[in-house]
C-alpha cells in the first residue's frame, strides 16, 4: 500500500480553538490525530502530521506543506462548538463541494463516526475554508462532536479508541470499500 495521507490536527499553540470548561479544541484534536495516525501507519498508509506537539501554523501554511508532500487525501480533525452550550450535538464533516472525491471519504468517515454513537449531521461545502481550498488534494474537515455539548464531551472521552478507529475506517474504505480495519478483540 503506498496511499500518502496528510493528517491536520486542527489549532495549536497559542490558537486553542474552541474552549469549554477548561477544555481546548486543540489538544483534544492533536490527540485524536496522532491515534488515528498510527492506526493507519499499522495499516500500511504513508502518514504525515501538520503537527505533532503544541504549535501553531496558520491553514494556508498547513497547506503548503500537504501540496509540497502531495498526499492522496488531506484529513483536518476538529470539535465543533456553539453559540450555547449542549445547543447541537453530532459530527460532522466539511469539503470543498459535493463533486470532489473528497465527498466519498467525508460520507464514509460520518457513517463510521455515527456506528459509535454520534448524531450524523452530514457532509457540507465549505469552499472558503483555507484547508479545503488551497490542498491540491482532496481534503476533509471532520468536526468530531460539540466541545460545548455535555453528552458529545462524554462519549468523546468513554470511546476515543473506537472513535479513531472509526475515522481510520472511513479513510480507508474510500480506498477499499470492502476491507474492514478494526480489531478482532472488543474494545476495552
Amino acid at each position: 500500500m503506498a496511499e500518502t495521507i496528510i493528517l491536520d490536527a486542527g489549532h495549536g499553540g497559542a490558537n486553542p480553538g474552541a474552549v469549554y470548561g477548561g477544555r481546548r479544541e486543540k489538544d483534544d484534536a492533536l490527540a485524536l490525530t496522532l491515534a488515528v495516525g498510527e492506526i493507519l501507519e499499522d495499516k500500511g498508509f504513508n502518514v504525515y502530521y501538520t503537527r505533532t506537539d503544541d504549535v501553531y501554523e496558520s491553514p494556508y501554511r498547513k497547506a503548503q506543506e500537504a501540496n509540497t508532500l502531495g498526499g492522496d487525501f488531506f484529513v483536518s480533525i476538529h470539535r465543533n462548538s456553539s453559540v450555547y452550550p449542549n445547543q447541537y450535538s453530532g459530527i460532522e464533516s466539511l469539503i470543498y463541494n459535493y463533486q470532489s472525491p473528497a465527498y466519498e471519504m467525508a460520507v464514509n468517515i460520518n457513517r463510521e463516526l455515527e456506528r459509535i454513537g454520534f448524531i450524523n449531521l452530514g457532509v457540507n461545502e465549505r469552499p472558503n475554508l483555507v484547508v479545503l481550498n488551497r490542498t491540491q488534494m482532496p481534503a476533509v474537515l471532520v468536526e468530531v462532536g460539540f466541545i460545548n455539548t455535555e453528552d458529545d464531551n462524554i462519549l468523546f472521552d468513554a470511546r476515543f479508541r473506537e472513535i479513531a478507529w472509526a475515522i481510520a475506517q472511513g479513510i480507508v474504505r474510500t480506498f477499499y470499500p470492502g476491507w474492514d480495519i478494526y480489531p478482532l478483540q472488543d474494545f476495552a
